[in-house]
């Protein structure tokens, strides 16, 4: 099974809080091209379509996306590479400020014919170049299932009423939703994540997904809502967390038509989040947006002391 990512590649400037043991540091990244990186380390046949300009940090992302065999479709050419400065805190949770700009005007080259498309973030609701991003979702989920994680970047989603608007919109395009906590307490502030889960679902998914950081991970469909625990890990830092996640959820459920996606069951629901709850894991154990291989996922349910998730 193939896979297309659409979305936005983003170096990130990573600033250590004061007296960390963490040096400053430059990381490829972007959440659709971390979802991207992170099948290709799991050994899955992965393109992304992306905008991307010839300059040194462009160079780098797309080295870094080629080390794990990410096929790059650049769909627009910009000045410069997107950067965001992240910082992070002594608990290692980050923040961001960014300088993106998301004009994609291509879309997938012709003979593309991928088995599932996943979007996301900035590129799925950010002007003029999500219309592009649209359009081609609309076209290949005649063939294709889809997933979509809104990984919203409040300083960028512009005026709350038509931002949330925009992040329906793309909801309503998909199989699969990720989202984590702090994404819906700013699309739905005071609400009830598993209330705005089952809300999602009347607009279309089969399954929403909803990670709640050390508190775990919750997996809703129209027939259960199952949670899981975090694994228990010393944190480095979050970032590409759920990026990590995501991966590793598309991997398990590769080759899944809309049908099967719709009869998981609490048991199917309950190993998905235990695997993608150790992708995020290992990711938050080391610097930077760093997933998890095969090899190391493997380990990794030795390695942390994963919990069953359980059936409400």
């Amino acid at each position: 099974m193939s896979f297309l990512v659409i979305g936005e590649c983003v170096a990130d400037i990573v600033r250590a809080p004061a007296g960390s043991p963490v040096a400053d540091r430059v990381h490829p990244g972007g959440s659709p091209a971390n979802v991207a990186y992170g099948l290709g380390r799991l050994g899955r046949d992965v393109t992304l379509l992306t905008q991307l300009a010839d300059d040194p940090t462009g160079r780098l992302i797309e080295a870094h996306l080629a080390g794990a065999g990410v096929r790059v479709e650049v769909g627009d050419v910009p000045e410069r590479t997107p950067s965001a400065v992240v910082g992070l805190d002594a608990r290692g949770q980050a923040s961001y400020t960014f300088d993106i700009g998301w004009t994609l005007k291509s879309g997938a080259p012709a003979g593309l014919a991928p088995g599932h498309v996943h979007i996301g973030s900035i590129a799925a609701v950010t002007s003029p170049g999500a219309s592009a991003v649209l359009a081609e979702t609309e076209r290949l989920r005649e063939r294709a299932t889809v997933s979509y994680d809104p990984n919203v970047r409040p300083a960028l989603m512009g005026e709350h009423g038509p931002a949330v608007t925009r992040v329906e919109r793309c909801v309503a395009l998909s199989d699969l939703v990720k989202a984590s906590d702090e994404d819906l307490a700013w699309l739905y502030p005071g609400e009830d994540p598993r209330a705005v889960a089952a809300r999602w679902l009347a607009l279309g998914p089969a399954v929403v997904l909803v990670t709640l950081g050390a508190a775990g991970s919750i997996a809703v469909t129209r027939r259960h809502t199952v949670a899981a625990e975090a694994p228990p890990v010393t944190v480095v830092d979050t970032v590409g967390a759920g990026d990590s996640f995501m991966s590793a959820v598309l991997d398990a459920l590769a080759g899944r038509e809309r049908d099967a996606l719709a009869a998981l069951g609490a048991e199917d629901l309950a190993r998905l989040l235990g695997t993608a709850g150790a992708a995020a894991a290992v990711t938050v154990s080391r610097a930077g947006a760093q997933p998890p291989d095969r090899a190391e996922l493997d380990a990794a349910h030795g390695t942390f002391a994963l919990r069953p998730g359980r059936a409400w």
